[in-house]
């Protein structure tokens, strides 16, 4: 076949040019320059550079022509300027979801001729025809399944998509990159947002948002214990950060009128909730559920709840966990699974 690439300069990415290659494909690997020079340019010298000459080294090393797609308008338009205002209404974003659905299964698509019968990428996801429909299914890695962030995909862009390294744990593919001695075979992983690359998200947010003190409240006894540089940089159920003695606190609300981040420790029922709604949705297989009974994720991770859902209209459903959780927060989104298939999910409203 031929098939477009999406390489990104880390080794998953690498390795699924690799074996593509040896199955004798026809590739070409594309990297999606996505990065905001003049946004960063506070930070001094371009922190994707790096990624960019391990994508060279890694298409020089195996004879495949390496093309760079300029994405930076798409990008903006479509998963900064959401994330931004998301944290300025005070939700919890996951820009990640709209990097794949939008920009790399989306844009990219149309940047692209369709002479390339399938396009790539290092995700730990598969995809499997079942009954003349695409369906999302997840990797034996529990831990770097990937399939909560391809959740909004469609039809359409799952019949186009390609996840060599579906089948392979984490560990498996760094000792293909060993035994190929692929250039990122010691590379680390990239953690938090994808458009951020090195930078902290709490610079970004400084960036754009500025500071902007305020009080930090104890819910339980409505004392104020200290302050903070503004309530976009907290997100509900967080620990860590807060640099307060007594604790371990944690974020349960907050009041962006007021600009107040409320805080708990003792009190397990303002921390814990089993019950939210879910609206924005979007059912990969294209049709509803017949179930009541699944599966769920409200972050990318090991764990799944056990939930049951119950339909409020045709666009909104009321989700209702069999344990609760303390970190549900309104912009989250909620994924579910029947067993190894991703369904699909939406939008956490409140």
């Amino acid at each position: 076949m031929k098939i477009a690439v999406l390489l990104s300069g880390g080794v998953d990415s690498s390795v699924a040019l690799k074996l593509l290659k040896n199955e004798g494909h026809e590739l070409t690997a594309f990297y999606l320059k996505i990065w905001l020079q003049d946004e960063f340019s506070f930070l001094g010298e371009c922190p994707w550079e790096e990624d960019l000459k391990f994508c060279r080294d890694v298409c020089r090393q195996t004879d495949v022509p390496l093309e760079i797609i300029p994405l930076q308008t798409e990008y903006w338009d479509n998963v900064v300027s959401y994330t931004i205002e998301e944290i300025q209404e005070g939700r919890t974003p996951n820009p990640d979801i709209f990097c794949n659905s939008l920009i790399k299964f989306g844009e990219f698509y149309d940047k692209i001729d369709f002479s390339f019968e399938k396009v790539a990428s290092g995700h730990y996801a598969n995809v499997q025809l079942i009954d003349d429909r695409y369906a999302l299914k997840t990797s034996p890695d529990p831990v770097k399944d990937q399939t909560y962030f391809l959740a909004y995909l469609t039809q359409q862009q799952l019949s186009r998509a390609l996840f060599p390294i579906g089948k392979f744990k984490k560990s498996e593919i760094r000792k293909i990159a060993e035994d190929f001695n692929l250039p990122t075979q010691i590379r680390r992983d990239s953690q938090g947002i994808c458009f951020l690359g090195q930078i902290k998200f709490k610079e970004f947010i400084k960036h754009h948002l500025g500071e902007i003190e305020g009080d930090i409240i104890d819910t339980d006894s409505n004392k104020v214990m200290g302050r903070h540089p503004g309530y976009y940089y907290y997100t509900i159920g967080q620990r860590s950060g807060l640099k307060l003695g007594g604790g371990p606190w944690f974020v349960v609300k907050k009041d962006v009128e007021s600009n107040i981040v409320y805080i708990s420790k003792e009190n397990r029922t303002v921390r814990e909730r089993s019950e939210f709604r879910v609206g924005k949705l979007n059912w990969i297989l294209d049709e509803i559920p017949n179930k009541k009974n699944l599966n769920v994720k409200i972050r990318h991770g090991v764990n799944k709840y056990k939930c049951k859902i119950d339909w409020e209209n045709s666009s909104n459903i009321n989700v209702i966990l069999a344990k609760p959780d303390k970190g549900i927060a309104a912009g989250q989104f909620a994924v579910f699974y029947d067993n190894d298939v991703c369904l699909g999910g939406g939008v956490i409203l409140e």
